[in-house]
Formats: C-alpha cells, structure tokens, sequence
C-alpha cells in the first residue's frame, strides 16, 4: 500500500481530517504536551464514530461531526447488522467510549477534571489511536494485521528540520554525513520509501553501487527492511533511534 491510498474508500475531507489530527496527536506526544494529546484523541474519536457510522448507514459524511451524547451513540452501533464485522460493531465502539471519557473526565480541556493531563493517560491515548488506525486500515483494504500496524507507519509524520524538501525532491542539508546516514535521516519522516527514490535523493553515482554498498548492508545490520522485489525500504526501530541521535547532532 501506497501513502496515498490508504484509506481512500473516505471522503477526502474526511480522509483528511482523521491522518492530520493522527499526526497532531503523535507530534504532540512527541513534544510531551500531554493535554493536546489528550485533546487530539478526543476528536480522533469524533472522526472515528463519524467513519463507523457512514459505513454501517451506507454513506460517509464528507466532515466529522461530535455527536450529542458519545456513549448512546456509539452504543447504537451495536444494533448494526451481523454482517458487519464484531470489530465495527462492539469493539471499536467500545474502545471509542473509553477514549472519549480520558479526553472528558481526566482534565484534558476541562476545569475540575478528576486526573490533571499525564505521561500515562496521553500514552494510553496515543497507543489505543493507532491501534484505531489500524484497524480502520485492516477494514478497507483487507490485509493482516501486522501490515495494518505498518501501514500506520506510512501516515505517521516526523519533522526533520535536516531535509529539504525542493521541486519534488528531498536533500539533507549536512553534506557531511555518508550516504548510509542520509538514506536514515531520509527515511524517518515517513519511515518507508522506494529505494529509486533514496538513489535520486542521496545522489548516489549508480544505482546497482547504491543497492549493494547502502540498502543491503543496511538491512543486515537491521537499521532498515530492504524488499528487493518491491523496492521499498522500511526503516526499523534500530534505524530510527540512529536517525534521531543523527538529527539531535543538528546541520
């Protein structure tokens, strides 16, 4: 699966709406901003409940909308016909709710709450969105859940102040870096590219030389997955942590 066609059974809008708040909520987790964390989760599940209830009614709304009462409605998804999958009936509805009341009762967005915005909570939001994520992605395109939970990684944005983005073309700005290094700096805004587009971007002199002295090596030493007969690379956990002690250095 592609960027670009994740999910594109939604509206665009709507499509929309759900990968930027994702991205919103992850960037905030990152910042440790706990409260909009919190927040972006709780909008999350506005758009999630929109989706499920376009799906099951047979037409998606072309924006989110927060219903009157999030239990009750998501509740009413339960009566759904069987032939709908357990997950859009109960689980995910189920999940929605629990979600949803972090965001209401435990200080995020509100005077008074029971619990002020913390580590724990935000975590607790930010792990139940991408397993939501994952799961409206095994929906609509039909695949395990393991490539679900990588597809995710396809949405999920990093900024990396070190790239250039320029005509179309990507560039890391510290020249001084080997061409390994800037093939993970690449890599982690979007964990995933094509290895022809990593040729062109790196500026390596030929593409077989790249292949064999980069990409394989870099696959034996587990910083990424290189799919030889896809031609994609998939940076790894390993080659995450690299990339960022590499970008921590600055330009």
């Amino acid at each position: 699966m592609r960027k670009d066609e994740l999910l594109g059974a939604l509206p665009d809008s709507l499509r929309k709406e759900l990968i930027d708040e994702f991205n919103k909520l992850v960037k905030s987790y990152r910042e440790s901003r706990w409260e909009p964390s919190e927040m972006s989760g709780g909008k999350i599940c506005e758009i999630v409940y929109s989706i499920l209830d376009g799906f099951v009614n047979g037409r998606f709304p072309t924006h989110a909308s927060k219903p009157a009462n999030m239990v009750a409605a998501c509740r009413s998804l339960e009566s759904a016909p069987k032939t709908f999958e357990h997950t859009v009936r109960i689980l995910i509805p189920r999940v929605l709710v629990a979600l949803y009341d972090v965001r209401n009762n435990r200080g995020a967005g509100h005077v008074g709450g029971d619990v002020d915005p913390n580590h724990m909570d935000a975590t607790f939001v930010i792990n139940t969105t991408k397993w939501l994520m994952s799961e409206l992605i095994r929906l609509f395109h039909s695949v395990s859940t393991d490539e679900a939970q990588s597809a995710v990684e396809l949405i999920t944005e990093r900024e990396t102040p070190m790239i250039w983005n320029v005509n179309g073309k990507k560039r890391v700005l510290k020249t001084s870096l080997s061409k390994s290094a800037q093939t993970l700096v690449l890599l982690h805004p979007t964990s995933v590219a094509k290895d022809e587009e990593l040729f062109a971007w790196v500026e390596y002199s030929n593409f077989s030389v790249y292949k064999s002295k980069v990409l394989k090596p870099g696959h034996k030493q587990r910083l990424w997955e290189y799919d030889t007969s896809a031609g994609t690379v998939t940076l790894s956990a390993l080659g995450v942590a690299e990339a960022e002690i590499l970008l921590s250095a600055g330009i």
